[in-house]
């Protein structure tokens, strides 16, 4: 991890003003906010904290994209969340004082601002619709984790990766064919597998000609099946 250059003022604060934790602010709020905003850079890999690491504070993401995940006793690793420009994450330990619960590393390089607990915490003090946009964020960040056990619970593997095909295409207007972005050793590991189950499973739907695979690039040839699998009918991995 490197500190960056602190951005302009009016630049971080146009940023920080798109955010959903500081979005309405008024200028003055997000100046406040700015002042105590540290520059971080991370590249490729690093890690920006370890489970049960001290939470002194919490991160936005700038720029870059960052996972949050935990590894088992058998060293298999569970995505938690992929957060990107304009998320935020950690903010719960940084909250309650105790620890970080999961550790976080950056996929991409990744542009990060950081703000530490105790100047954060004397902020909230005096800014109620700060507060307010907090519950809002920890209420979206309640929802996808409950979207996370929904789908390691009640799907098998290729419903999980149905799901994320689907989900893939409707961010890009329900587009036929749709990129990867994440690796397969990622993407293993946010859907709760293993990459040779996955490659499997990947195998298994190409030659039923559910999709066709060209290197990252996927074209849902048969979007009804995706969408029975994504559901739980006929879900099974062989």
């Amino acid at each position: 991890m490197n500190l960056s250059l602190t951005p302009q003022p009016s630049e971080l604060t146009s940023f920080l003003s798109q955010t959903m934790m500081f979005q309405d602010l008024s200028a003055e709020q997000l100046a406040e906010i700015a002042r105590i905003a540290i520059a971080q850079s991370y590249g490729k890999g690093d890690v920006i904290f370890h489970q049960g690491d001290e939470g002194i504070g919490f991160f936005v993401v700038k720029s870059g994209r960052i996972k949050v995940f935990k590894v088992s006793g058998d060293g298999k690793e569970q995505i938690l969340h992929i957060f990107s420009r304009g998320d935020h994450f950690a903010e719960v330990p940084a909250f309650d004082g105790d620890c970080f619960p999961a550790s976080a590393a950056a996929i991409e390089k990744s542009e990060l601002l950081f703000f530490p607990r105790k100047s954060f915490l004397q902020l909230l003090e005096n800014q109620p619709k700060l507060a307010i946009n907090l519950l809002k964020s920890f209420a979206r960040h309640l929802r996808l984790f409950s979207h996370l056990v929904d789908n390691l619970a009640l799907r098998e593997v290729p419903g999980r990766l149905a799901n994320y095909l689907l989900s893939l295409s409707e961010q890009f207007n329900n587009a036929e064919t749709v990129e990867l972005d994440l690796s397969k050793g990622q993407l293993a590991a946010k859907l709760g597998t293993i990459p040779e189950t996955l490659s499997r499973v990947f195998s298994k739907l190409s030659r039923e000609g559910v999709i066709m695979v060209d290197g990252s690039k996927v074209t849902l040839c048969d979007r009804k099946r995706l969408t029975d699998l994504a559901a739980g009918n006929g879900d099974r991995a062989n």
